[in-house]
């Protein structure tokens, strides 16, 4: 079978078309992210998805729906995360999706995608062999934390603490320079509400720490253009100081100039240094100075489910 996952969130919706090969492990066939932004005011004490999202969603959906059946997906699940999730109108965007593609939207628990997520990691060879360590999923609405030992997750925790949320709630003016006091008051507000979530912060010593999500897949995009190679000829490795170094890079530019930096996508651009700046509070809090970098994180899991 020809699985297919689209993933609607916050910021970008993905696809994944995917087999399973005879060893057992999920192949890529296909992947593919558009830049919606569907969550606009996702940070309002009564989120809703405005006409412009829901718009950009369902074409997105669409297009990504054809484009898995263009490549002989059997079955096609669409998934929705944060944005779809908390706000108010979230069935009605149902709705229309199932209106527009015949497709059904399932809306993700944060225990449901923690786990997902989780579940993914699981089919990354380059992770095989670790057993203790904790993984960091930053996307635009949340924040999804876990823990796993012996091979097993033991928790997962979904905050709500995306870099979209952020930059609405902390960033007067997303066009203008990242301020050092938008700096401060993201990472102040991260640290606290991590310290109150109760998740086992500071890593212990040693302990590998994953990291997936957009903003890091972007770190390594921008050292891939940096260096004229292939993203996956940049390891995954990425230390602390190079999400600083890369938060000074594009913290004191405007919103036009971020624009112009080679493998920061147009679509990303007002969110990631408040992305950065939430990822180095979560290094700092959990005292680790490495995020190792995988790209199999939610949708691997839901086409690990699906294939079985």
């Amino acid at each position: 079978m020809r699985a297919a996952v689209v993933d609607v969130g916050s910021n970008s919706i993905k696809l994944l078309v995917a087999d399973m090969r005879p060893d057992g492990r999920v192949a890529e066939v296909r992947s593919q992210t558009l830049e919606a932004r569907i969550s606009a005011g996702i940070s309002s004490a009564n989120p809703r998805l405005g006409p412009d999202g829901i718009e950009r969603g369902v074409s997105a959906i669409a297009n990504l729906a054809s484009e898995a059946r263009g490549l002989g997906a059997d079955r096609i699940a669409v998934v929705a995360t944060s944005a779809v999730r908390d706000a108010s109108n979230g069935a009605d965007f149902r709705e229309m999706v199932r209106a527009a593609t015949g497709l059904d939207i399932r809306i993700l628990t944060g225990f449901e995608e923690a786990s997902l997520i989780g579940r993914g990691l699981t089919t990354d060879p380059a992770l095989e062999g670790l057993t203790d360590f904790c993984v960091f999923d930053l996307g635009g609405g949340s924040l999804e934390c876990l823990s796993f030992r012996g091979g097993a997750m033991e928790r997962a925790l979904s905050l709500p603490l995306g870099c979209v949320r952020l930059t609405e709630m902390f960033v007067d003016e997303p066009s203008a320079p990242f301020s050092a006091s938008s700096a401060r008051r993201v990472g102040d507000h991260v640290k606290d509400v991590l310290i109150k979530s109760g998740f086992p912060l500071p890593v212990p010593p040693g302990a590998p720490v994953v990291g997936t999500g957009g903003t890091l897949t972007t770190v390594r995009a921008m050292l891939a253009a940096k260096r004229r190679v292939a993203l996956e000829e940049v390891g995954p490795a990425i230390g602390v100081p190079v999400l600083r170094e890369t938060l000074g890079e594009v913290g004191p530019l405007d919103l036009a100039g971020r624009k112009r930096i080679p493998g920061l996508p147009h679509g990303r651009a007002d969110v990631f240094p408040a992305a950065l700046a939430s990822l180095l509070a979560v290094a700092e809090l959990g005292q680790f100075g490495v995020f190792r970098h995988s790209l199999r994180n939610l949708r691997w899991g839901v086409a690990s489910e699906m294939l079985g």
